[in-house]
């Protein structure tokens, strides 16, 4: 079973995806932010699904996105931009980067759970 990579600065978010997630019986891989994620995932690490924050301190949601599809165990990987913002141009340069989808906060437990069951079937 291949984990559910959550990468966010904020300890409440973190702590209530991965409630949410292992609730619903998938595994949480975190990280407080990019560098964090980066290590990880160079060290090995392969989820089938990255959730990334937009706006984290040190490297952006977009360029830990632009980062990770430059490995090759990461060009597929599904990746999901979970943020406040919601401006066109902002999913735009996201999606230019690589993100596969986009939620805003808050989002409805009902409403991730659907989207990963879309974008990363093999999850559980």
């Amino acid at each position: 079973m291949k984990p559910i990579f959550l990468v966010d600065d904020s300890p409440t978010i973190l702590m209530s995806m991965t409630d949410i997630l292992t609730k619903a019986g998938y595994t949480v891989e975190k990280a407080a932010n990019g560098p964090e994620a980066l290590k990880k995932a160079q060290g090995g690490l392969q989820p089938a699904l990255v959730i990334t924050d937009y706006h984290m301190p040190g490297m952006t949601g977009v360029e830990l996105i632009r980062e990770l599809r430059k490995q090759a165990g990461f060009r597929f990987t599904p990746i999901l931009v979970l943020t406040t913002e919601s401006q066109q141009d902002k999913r735009t340069e996201a999606k230019s980067a690589g993100a596969t989808g986009w939620l805003v906060k808050p989002v409805a437990s009902d409403q991730l759970l659907q989207v990963i069951k879309q974008v990363a079937p093999t999850a559980r």
